[in-house]
């Protein structure tokens, strides 16, 4: 039974993975992915994801 619930997990996964992929490769999700790209250039930004960072590694 594990057997099946770990293939049926695996497939789930795959499915989503591949969802995620179709979407990054579509126009919308290539559009997003710049924008985001944009967005981590700025220097503000990266100081904000350097604040994030350091305190997510605080946690552990």
């Amino acid at each position: 039974m594990t057997k099946t619930i770990e293939t049926l997990e695996e497939l789930e996964m795959s499915a989503i993975i591949r969802r995620v992929r179709d979407f990054l490769r579509s126009p919308r999700g290539r559009q997003l992915m710049e924008r985001g790209r944009q967005e981590v250039s700025k220097p503000s930004n990266q100081r904000k994801l350097r604040e994030v960072t350091a305190r997510l590694g605080k946690r552990r």
